[in-house]
């Protein structure tokens, strides 16, 4: 099967996350991914929340598709071997803070030198510029720094993270965004490579909708809202009758004419003023109050047939273990099956995004630490007795 991405090689040094995300979906599309990790101990990933024979369960997913190499980046003789790596790769990977590279010999200009149609992507919490970039920034103080953390949570009370580290995930994608313009780019331009600066807080920044332009013209500062979406009504959650919470997104002009019917609300389905979604705001808390209580008669599940049948967005919120047990995210391949080095069946995420012709694919487990270091050096000419010596050094 044709991939997008084949006879693309990545030579991955990032850690963790953002970076490692990245490379991640790039393999999956059919690059190949060398992931250089530190020989002792490996990429911290691995031992970050739950583990299975030693292994976070989490590496399953995040280092699929990749090839691991041990390489002590701080050692001479491994600075030296990556200088003579990078001219057989497209892109390199990578999420140190600033400056790190770079006192290993290994920063943009030296490589770029090496190789001028390098792309190289590199992942910060502040970027490569700016009277910030020397602070270590991980993705909880992107998200905090980029607007997101102050409107997460109820008004009122301390700002809560989301339940993921959404700050490196939205990096991850706009470094691989990044990668993809920059290999087009090259394609057009004589294969000329450039470097990819992506921030932690900038990549959350960039999610904030309106937050920016609403204080620039107003003065206006967005607070948290709890499960409301400020300006935009009705959205919100409501509790129904058996305890469970229904999202309803009734906020298109002609979606909310259909919800106030099926909820027996005429007289709000036809009054001029809620008509238009400015109207519905300047009323908000009566159009919540009205959907609250028809909400509360019926149960989630009566709650959401009844407006399914009204063409009406809405839905429940869902755990795990409802994610893994519903049929259209098994019909949409988005639970996969694998197992783990020793066997143990495990699901993982499927593949994101959906593509026609050449879709993405799963075409190896993630890597034991080191499995490919002598299968990758020794291709590159190491001789055997200096992977030996470099072992017995703790190089690889």
């Amino acid at each position: 099967m044709s991939t997008p991405l084949k006879g693309v090689r990545v030579l991955e040094l990032g850690q963790l996350i953002a970076g490692p995300f990245a490379s991640k979906m790039l393999a999956e599309f059919g690059a190949e991914v060398i992931k250089i990790e530190p020989p002792e101990g490996g990429d911290p990933l691995r031992k970050w929340r739950l583990m299975h024979d030693g292994t976070s369960v989490w590496w399953a997913a995040q280092s699929r598709n990749k090839k691991s190499v041990t390489l002590d980046l701080r050692q001479p003789e491994a600075q030296q071997l990556v200088r003579q790596m990078i001219g057989e790769f497209d892109v390199l990977i990578e999420n140190f803070r600033p400056g790190t590279l770079e006192g290993w010999g290994l920063g943009w200009e030296a490589l770029h030198e090496i190789n001028p149609r390098l792309i190289m992507l590199r992942v910060s919490g502040y970027g490569q510029t700016g009277p910030y970039r020397d602070r270590p920034g991980f993705g909880v103080v992107g998200e905090a720094m980029g607007g997101l953390r102050h409107l997460s949570g109820e008004p009122g009370r301390t700002p809560v993270r989301v339940g993921v580290s959404i700050g490196d995930s939205l990096s991850a994608l706009h470094g691989v965004i990044g990668v993809l313009l920059a290999l087009r780019h090259r394609d057009q331009n004589d294969g000329q490579g450039q470097m990819v600066d992506v921030a932690l807080y900038e990549s959350v920044f960039n999610m904030m909708e309106s937050l920016l332009p609403e204080y620039s013209v107003f003065g206006a500062v967005r607070q948290p809202a709890g499960s409301s979406l400020p300006g935009i009504a009705p959205s919100n959650a409501y509790r129904c009758k058996d305890g469970k919470y229904a999202l309803i997104a009734g906020n298109g002009d002609s979606i909310y004419a259909r919800l106030m019917a099926q909820i027996g609300r005429r007289d709000l389905a036809d009054d001029p003023a809620l008509a238009r979604n400015d109207g519905r705001v300047k009323q908000v808390e009566r159009i919540d109050a009205a959907i609250g209580e028809w909400a509360a008669e019926h149960s989630l599940d009566e709650v959401l047939q009844a407006l399914t049948e009204a063409r009406v967005p809405a839905g429940k919120i869902y755990d795990v273990a409802d994610i893994a047990a519903d049929p259209h995210y098994q019909a949409r391949e988005m639970i996969l099956e694998s197992q783990l080095p020793d066997g143990t069946p495990v699901k993982l995420p499927g593949v994101l995004p959906k593509l026609s012709a050449s879709p993405g694919q799963v075409s190896a487990p993630a890597p034991t630490l080191g499995q490919h270091t002598d299968e990758v050096l020794s291709a590159m000419g190491v001789a055997p007795e200096t992977l030996a010596d470099w072992r017995a050094r703790g190089i690889i």
